[in-house]
């Protein structure tokens, strides 16, 4: 079913990149501001595995109007607009800055230079894929950079964990579980992500909405401990709440998207040819 226009429908992301939202649903934050929100269900995620990004749960919900938003990485949140057909624009850049590092097992893998020709497990066309990039090109020569799809960030964690993998892009709550098993950090890379917005909503509805967001940044900076199971939960029987680090994600007030920002991705992606350069910070309709 569609969303209905008088509500907003997100489509879920993980927690720690969602747990804002989350909580601005719970404690009445956007109520508050006058909007009806609501996640859409995530109850069957299997597709998030799949390589085809369009046909993953956030983004499948989206294209069918059955949500209206949705955050992914920064660089994800071009990829999905040039792909979608519906439409829409990068409302702003997410309250929630992750980080993606890379580990591993091997104990001859100690630094990014060390992992140059060795399969880096990550899920294509999403912020580990490209954090991945980020972090490995100023060591390691791009020709000598190898990336292999290996689906959701559990199934990441499962076949690092089970030997399958020499080295994965983990973020939380899967790197704390993956660092309580005796994995080690060779590298991070701290980022934020964009929000996918419908063409349909209003200037003022994505405003009191991002104020509603803020508040509730404001909420868990000031416990983050109460809402730390929220995250944990998502690893499972893999991950005790009491051992999810706190180093690895923040959150901060929502910011603007900038045209200087956009450019510079922009020609980042060109440059890995993650995008064929048809859009502008204009055809995307990027906040301002």
């Amino acid at each position: 079913m569609a969303a209905e226009r008088d509500e907003i429908v997100v489509s879920p992301n993980h927690v720690v990149f969602d747990l804002p939202e989350l909580v601005a649903v719970s404690e009445g934050l956007f109520a508050e501001a006058g909007l009806t929100v609501r996640f859409e269900d995530a109850a069957d995620r299997s597709a998030d595995a799949l390589r085809n990004p369009a046909v993953r749960h956030k983004e499948s919900q989206f294209s069918a109007s059955r949500a209206d938003v949705y955050n992914v990485c920064e660089w994800g949140g071009i990829d999905r607009l040039e792909r979608d057909a519906r439409g829409g624009r990068i409302g702003h850049l997410r309250a929630a800055v992750v980080a993606q590092a890379l580990v591993s097992l091997d104990p001859g893998l100690n630094e990014p230079h060390d992992v140059a020709g060795v399969p880096v497990s990550i899920n294509e066309y999403t912020g580990s894929h490209y954090t991945a990039l980020h972090l490995l090109e100023g060591t390691v020569p791009r020709q000598r950079i190898t990336l292999v799809h290996g689906g959701r960030p559990v199934d990441r964690l499962d076949a690092l964990l089970a030997g399958d993998s020499r080295a994965t892009m983990l973020m939380e709550p899967f790197l704390s579980a993956a660092l309580v098993r005796g994995a080690h950090v060779l590298g991070t890379y701290a980022y934020r992500g964009s929000q996918v917005v419908a063409p349909h909503l209003t200037a003022e509805q994505q405003e009191a909405y991002r104020g509603a967001v803020n508040r509730a940044v404001d909420l868990i900076n000031a416990d983050r401990d109460r809402w730390a199971p929220l995250v944990a939960a998502e690893a499972g029987d893999r991950l005790d709440p009491a051992d999810l680090r706190r180093d690895h994600y923040r959150y901060t007030h929502i910011v603007p998207f900038t045209e200087r920002r956009f450019t510079e991705t922009y020609a980042w992606m060109r440059s890995w040819r993650l995008t064929d350069g048809r859009s502008g910070y204009e055809t995307l309709k990027a906040l301002r």
